[in-house]
């Protein structure tokens, strides 16, 4: 996404109850109670389920996403994610 695309003139990538993988380690920023700064939230490959969709700075999507193995619900970008199932 450049940094002039707006994402939400677009349907949301993920949908609510679909299995994700991420792509990538995932820290807190800061907006995440109850942890330090700095501290991982999931894992490259771990998998959650889209929980619920929500909107940042009314140009992309966040995507609220219970991970199993910690059983926390993280927001994550659209970049930080993918399918972990085809859909059918």
């Amino acid at each position: 996404m450049q940094s002039d695309e707006i994402e939400i003139d677009s349907p949301p990538t993920f949908d609510i109850g679909q299995k994700v993988r991420s792509c990538k380690l995932i820290r807190n920023d800061g907006t995440f109670p109850g942890k330090d700064i700095g501290a991982t939230l999931a894992k490259k490959g771990d998998v959650g389920y889209v929980v619920s969709i929500g909107t940042f700075l009314q140009s992309s999507y966040i995507y609220a996403v219970h991970f199993m193995t910690t059983g926390h619900i993280v927001g994550c970008r659209k970049k930080e994610l993918e399918l972990a199932e085809e859909i059918k």
